[in-house]
């Protein structure tokens, strides 16, 4: 594996230092394994992208495009959030480094809270030059999640749920799916949007359609090549949903924030054990169709589809 000087010094760091505060029971040797797996991921996507060889450069992306990465100057960090990725949880990390919540128990902070508009800087905001210095001297975070399981992640929270979220999605986003997709509809299914088919959600993401063009593009459910651009930012912690406490606490110890304990969940939300059950409601063609669209987050985060057809699509 080769080292970059930066990523050399920060092994070192964990090699020899062992988290302070209540993540003292994560030894220097966890972090020294977290950090070589990190490592190992982000050279990963390095000789991915090489592979791509994608013809445009971060100054070609409209400033929207950069509104997913996160600032927090004081401990150096961007952080690009990415939907249905614990995302809730590192934005509120993210206000009690900030000093937007009086209090380092980070479930204690609202989640509508931290998902309120405005409440953080994000990359959108500065100049060019100012970019240029945050991306060559900060921290830079990502976390990522196999693109079907983030997908049906999405589906059930806001689309098959009763949530209030939920209720918000079926009203704006439900709807128009059984409309357009759904033969003979009930008028109780074209006035709720309750009960979208996880097909029919299939088949309004891929069907292209200039008429739902404005609700497709939505976060929950764009490809995180889209929100993060990966091979045009190079990201110094690569973490990922399976291993989501290690790569948390390695980042908090890579930030000097050890004393924020990272949320331990009693449970998971068991979408990753649903995935055969809802695709296998799709034929082939379709999954392939989806595939497409996720390929790039798939190939850079190396994820495969063994645990859904048997065999990855590539």
């Amino acid at each position: 594996m080769r080292f970059s000087g930066e990523n050399f010094v920060l092994l070192a760091s964990v090699l020899f230092c062992v988290n302070g505060g209540e993540n003292d029971i994560y030894s220097g040797h966890s972090l020294e394994l977290t950090q070589s797996s990190n490592l190992a991921r982000q050279e990963l996507v390095q000789e991915t992208c090489n592979r791509l060889s994608l013809n445009w450069n971060l100054d070609d992306l409209p400033p929207s495009l950069l509104e997913h990465i996160l600032v927090d100057d004081e401990h150096k960090l961007l952080y690009c959030y990415v939907p249905k990725v614990a995302c809730t949880n590192w934005k509120r990390i993210l206000m009690i480094l900030e000093g937007k919540w009086n209090d380092t128990d980070v479930l204690s902070v609202p989640a509508s809270l931290a998902h309120s508009p405005g409440m953080f800087r994000n990359l959108s905001m500065v100049s060019m030059e100012e970019r240029n210095i945050m991306l060559e001297n900060y921290h830079k975070m990502i976390i990522v999640r196999n693109p079907f399981e983030r997908l049906l992640s999405a589906y059930r929270n806001k689309l098959e749920g009763d949530l209030p979220s939920a209720k918000y999605f079926q009203d704006r986003v439900g709807r128009r799916i059984i409309k357009a997709f759904r033969e003979n509809p009930s008028n109780e299914s074209l006035e709720y949007g309750h009960d979208v088919t996880f097909k029919e959600f299939a088949l309004f993401l891929t069907n292209k359609s200039k008429d739902l063009a404005d609700i497709v593009n939505n976060e929950h459910w764009q490809p995180v090549t889209t929100l993060c651009h990966p091979c045009l930012i190079k990201y110094t912690l690569v973490g990922k949903y399976e291993t989501l406490l290690d790569d948390s606490l390695l980042a908090l110890h890579t930030i000097n924030a050890s004393h924020i304990q990272f949320p331990r969940l009693a449970h998971t939300s068991g979408t990753s054990e649903k995935l055969r059950k809802y695709f296998s409601q799709l034929d082939l063609p379709l999954i392939r169709k989806l595939y497409k669209l996720y390929k790039y987050d798939f190939k850079i985060f190396n994820y495969d589809l063994d645990n859904i057809v048997g065999y990855d699509l590539g």
